[in-house]
C-alpha cells in the first residue's frame, strides 16, 4: 500500500515540497482608533454644548430658516452669482485671448486690466461702484461732439443690483482670464499643428481640439470660483445692496437683536447651495476627464463585464452548434 501523495497530481514524488503559503496578518493601529475616539468625543461634546446653549437661539433659527424674506434673499444671491459668473466667463475668455494675442496693444491692455482688478480688494471695488453715480452723474451715448443718441441720468436710477453684479463680474473676470489662459496653454502645440495640417480653421481647432482638452484644466478652478462667488455676494452691502441673503439676515437681526441665530440661518443656506454646486462640479469634472486616467470607473467596468459576457455567450453558442 503506497502512501498518499501530498503534492499536486503528476508532480515528481522525489521533489521537495513547495514553500508554505504566506499568511498575511494585518497590522494593528491602536493609535488611529484612540485618535478617532478622541475626535468623536470632542465632536459630541461640541454638538451637545451648542444644542443646550440658549445663546444660539435655536427657536429663532427655526422660525426664520424658511422665512419668505430669507428665501427671497437666497434668490437674489443665486441671481447675483449666476449673472456675475456668466459675464465673468465671457470677459475672461476675451481677456485670455488678448493675453495670448501677438498684438502688443491687446496684450498690454489685458495685462493692465488684470493688474488692477487682481491687485485691489473686491470690497474696495464694490465701494467704488456704489459711488459710481457720484463720479458720473450722467452718461451720453453717441458720436463725440457730433450727435447724441441716448442720455442716462445715473443719479435717478435705482440700480444697486446692477452695480453689484457689474462689480462682482469685473473682478471675477480677471481671475477667469488666468484660468482660461492656463487651460489653453496646457494643450500641447502639436495638437494645434495637427489640426491645422488636417485643414481645420482657427475656430475649428479651438472648438474641436484645444477647448475639449483644456476643459479638463479649466473646470475644477472654475467650479471653485463659482462657489467663491456665491460667498462673495455677501460683500455687496458695500454698493449698497442689502436684498441678498446676508443683507436680509443682517436687517432682521437689527430688528430682533438676535444676530447669532440669523447668522446661522444664512450659513445654513450658504452651505446648502454650496453643496449642490459641489455635486455639479464633481460630475462636470468626471465628464471632461474622460480618457485622461487609466483607472476605469464603475460604469466602465460594468460595461466591460457586460461585453465579456456577450462574447462568452456567443462562443458557447458557436461551440454548441459545432
Amino acid at each position: 500500500m503506497t502512501a498518499p501523495t501530498t503534492g499536486p497530481i503528476g508532480a515528481d514524488p522525489g521533489a521537495s515540497p513547495g514553500p508554505a503559503p504566506i499568511k498575511a496578518v494585518p497590522l494593528k493601529h491602536p493609535g488611529q482608533w484612540i485618535a478617532a475616539a478622541i475626535v468623536l468625543i470632542l465632536v459630541f461634546l461640541f454638538v451637545w454644548g451648542a444644542a443646550t446653549n440658549s445663546a444660539y437661539g435655536w427657536g429663532t433659527y427655526a422660525k426664520y430658516l424658511f422665512d419668505t424674506r430669507i428665501l427671497k434673499g437666497v434668490g437674489y444671491t443665486l441671481a447675483l452669482t449666476v449673472l456675475s459668473m456668466v459675464i465673468a466667463i465671457v470677459l475672461g475668455v476675451l481677456l485670455a485671448i488678448m493675453r495670448l494675442s501677438p498684438n502688443l496693444v491687446l496684450r498690454s491692455v489685458s495685462w493692465v486690466y488684470l493688474w488692477i482688478f487682481r491687485g485691489t480688494p473686491v470690497y474696495v471695488q464694490l465701494v467704488f461702484w456704489g459711488l459710481f453715480p457720484s463720479l458720473y452723474k450722467q452718461i451720453d451715448l453717441g458720436i463725440p461732439f457730433v450727435v447724441q443718441f441716448a442720455h442716462f441720468d445715473i443719479q435717478s436710477l435705482n440700480a444697486a443690483f446692477t452695480f453689484a453684479m457689474i462689480g462682482l463680474a469685473l473682478n471675477e473676470s480677471a481671475y477667469m482670464a488666468e484660468i482660461v489662459r492656463a487651460g489653453i496653454s496646457s494643450v500641447g502645440e502639436g495638437q494645434t499643428e495637427a489640426s491645422v495640417a488636417l485643414g481645420m480653421s482657427w475656430t475649428q481647432t479651438m472648438r474641436r481640439t484645444v477647448l475639449p482638452q483644456a476643459m479638463r484644466v479649466i473646470i475644477p478652478p472654475t467650479g471653485n470660483e463659482v462657489i467663491s462667488m456665491l460667498k462673495t455676494t455677501s460683500l455687496v452691502t458695500a454698493v449698497p445692496f442689502s436684498l441678498e441673503l446676508y443683507g436680509v439676515a443682517h436687517d432682521i437681526s437689527g430688528v430682533n437683536f438676535q444676530p447669532i441665530p440669523l447668522l446661522l440661518v444664512a450659513s445654513t443656506w450658504y452651505l446648502a447651495v454650496t453643496s449642490v454646486l459641489m455635486v455639479g462640479q464633481f460630475y462636470l469634472e468626471r465628464y471632461y476627464s474622460r480618457g485622461a486616467s487609466r483607472q476605469l470607473t464603475g460604469r466602465q467596468l460594468k460595461a466591460m463585464a457586460a461585453a465579456q459576457n456577450k462574447v462568452l455567450a456567443v462562443d458557447e453558442e458557436s461551440d454548441e452548434r459545432r
